[in-house]
């Protein structure tokens, strides 16, 4: 039986092919899907660990589709990753701020992709087990990691994935400074390649949100959660 089950949603039922004899040689289950909407629906379905993702699709692209998954509780846990031709700066942060977890670049070759696919699962489990273990936080700023969801003086605010996962590493613990180096490692993962501005991109969003007062900087080190 597979460990773990993964969806692919791409337009090009050679790339799908292809994709899908890659992944079962390595025993992953695998489902496809040939357009977004069909994407969504089949990752209702079946709940898949990851979905490899591709952007220029027709009816509902890929942003689209990983904004509509993120609203879904089932799929909370579920890891995020676009696969495309596209490899633009601008393309990378929408796919960030849509809650994607990893943006590769086609081509890549298969032993790359399956080395990525594991680093991806390997890091969303050390997420999960240190959120088993965060200690409570007394602020106006509550998160709910069971339904995914922040509250500022009881209210919701409305967060991609990778805002969320930014914000839950600085409350974990606290006025600790987190260095950038720590927070691409935690939040991002060591084998993800992304842009220099991108945790000033999220944090920029989190204070607008937030407030300036629970996002601190420590010029030159990195960055803290104040309660």
């Amino acid at each position: 039986m597979a460990e773990y089950k993964i969806l692919l949603v791409d337009d090009e039922n050679d790339i799908l092919e292809f994709l899908s004899y890659t992944l079962r040689k390595e025993k992953f289950d695998v489902y496809t899907a040939s357009d977004g909407r069909q994407g969504v629906e089949k990752a209702l379905e079946v709940c898949p660990h990851l979905i490899l993702l591709d952007v220029m699709m027709p009816e509902m692209d890929g942003i689209a589709v990983c904004e509509e998954l993120r609203k879904h509780e089932s799929l909370r846990n579920t890891v995020i990753a676009f696969l495309t031709a596209r490899g633009e700066d601008y393309s990378q942060i929408a796919g960030f701020d849509a809650g994607g977890d990893d943006y590769i670049t086609k081509p890549i070759r298969p032993k790359v992709l399956v080395s990525r696919i594991h680093a991806l699962l390997k890091r969303h489990h050390a997420i999960a087990a240190q959120e088993d273990n965060e200690p409570p936080v007394i602020s106006s700023v509550v998160i709910d990691r069971e339904r995914f969801m922040v509250f500022k003086e009881g209210q919701p605010v409305v967060m991609p994935k990778k805002e969320f996962e930014l914000l839950a590493l600085l409350y974990s613990r606290p006025e600790k400074v987190f260095l950038r180096e720590e927070i691409y490692s935690s939040v991002w993962g060591t084998d993800i390649v992304v842009g220099e501005r991108t945790i000033d991109v999220h944090i920029r969003k989190l204070r607008e949100k937030l407030g300036d007062q629970h996002i601190k900087t420590v010029k030159g080190v990195g960055y803290k959660f104040m309660p």
